[in-house]
C-alpha cells in the first residue's frame, strides 16, 4: 500500500510527518527531540539543559526572522510549537500509570 499527501508519495515516517504538518524540514542540525523532548525518560538536569538550549535556538531563529529571513521565522514558530507537544509513545507509556486521582470504589 502506498501513502500520498497531495501528489507526493510518502516513503518513510519522517517524510510523512513533515508533509502532514506542512513543513519540509527543520534547519540542518536541529532535532525534533531538542524541542519536544526525547522518547525515553530524562533527568531533571538533562531536561533543564535541553529546554535552555531550545529556548536559545528559538530566540536566534526569531531574531533571524525579524531580520528578514522568512524561513527562519517559520522555523522558529515550528520549533516553538514542538515545545508544546508530547511524543505519542511517551504519552502512551504515561497513560498506563496511575495518577492517584482515580475514584476509590
Amino acid at each position: 500500500m502506498r501513502t500520498y499527501i497531495g501528489n507526493h508519495q510518502v516513503l518513510n515516517a519522517i517524510e510523512f510527518e513533515e508533509l502532514a504538518i506542512g513543513f519540509d524540514e527543520l534547519p540542518v542540525g536541529l532535532d525534533h527531540d531538542l524541542f519536544r523532548g526525547p522518547l525515553t525518560p530524562e533527568s531533571p538536569e538533562e531536561r533543564a539543559a535541553r529546554e535552555t538550549v531550545a529556548r536559545e535556538v528559538i530566540a536566534e531563529l526569531a531574531a533571524q526572522g525579524e531580520g528578514g529571513d522568512e524561513v527562519a521565522a517559520w522555523d522558529a514558530l515550528y520549533a516553538d510549537a514542538l515545545t508544546r507537544t508530547v511524543p505519542f509513545l511517551r504519552a502512551a507509556r504515561s497513560a498506563g500509570r496511575s495518577t492517584g486521582t482515580e475514584a476509590v470504589a
